[in-house]
């Protein structure tokens, strides 16, 4: 059973991916006309298109955040994605080293840290305490600490999932900064052509099996 952030986020990423084809087919005619005509209003017609495309992207990572904020585990076990897509993604997305190698060994780092902080000594004996207390208010007590140390995990989740997007968003800002207009829509193109190809290829998949 889907819970509400999943059924909110699933609604959101399946009209969201329409309107990411939808932008791509603008973007390759808007492609075709600046190399039949180039000029100023052909490459301003480029830019358009970048700049929609990337507050598409931003978007995307502002209805996430929000909807993590709720529920974090969410988006670390998605329901809206094929097992293909999930294959090829890294922490609840894309790996930014697919475009260029990054640093990326600090935000995996950290997740590290935080899967370690989920079986931390202190979290077992917490668990050992509510199986082994009988006493109803001891077992309350015993289970508002047992909270108190999730809600700091789901933090602490929360806190890598939002890094790890910050850096695809650099990754893609720093990329950008440095192509030509027609370059930025290229780019842009393979990723979300890439994109919607393993949305089709894994919903396939999905299919056959069923």
């Amino acid at each position: 059973m889907k819970t509400k952030v999943e059924e909110r986020f699933f609604e959101f990423f399946e009209k969201w991916m329409c309107q990411l084809d939808e932008y791509l087919q603008h973007m390759r005619r808007a492609s075709e006309d600046y190399r039949a005509k180039t000029g100023c209003e052909s490459e301003q017609e480029l830019q358009a298109s970048v700049s929609k495309i990337t507050q598409h992207y931003k978007d995307y990572y502002t209805i996430k955040w929000a909807l993590a904020h709720e529920d974090v585990l969410a988006f670390f076990c998605p329901i809206w994605i094929s097992p293909l897509e999930n294959v090829y993604s890294w922490v609840t997305r894309w790996k930014p080293s697919a475009v260029f190698k990054l640093e990326e060994e600090k935000v995996e780092r950290e997740m590290e840290r935080q899967q370690v902080v989920v079986v931390d000594r202190k979290m077992a004996e917490l668990v050992g305490l509510v199986v082994r207390v009988k006493n109803g208010e001891e077992v309350r007590q015993v289970e508002r600490l047992v909270q108190v140390a999730l809600k700091g995990v789901m933090a602490g989740l929360e806190k890598v999932m939002k890094a790890v997007d910050c850096v695809r968003l650099r990754t893609l800002k720093g990329v950008l900064d440095v192509l030509s207009p027609l370059q930025c829509v290229e780019f842009l193109a393979g990723i979300g052509i890439l994109q919607i190809l393993l949305r089709q290829w894994g919903k396939k998949k999905v299919c056959t099996i069923n």
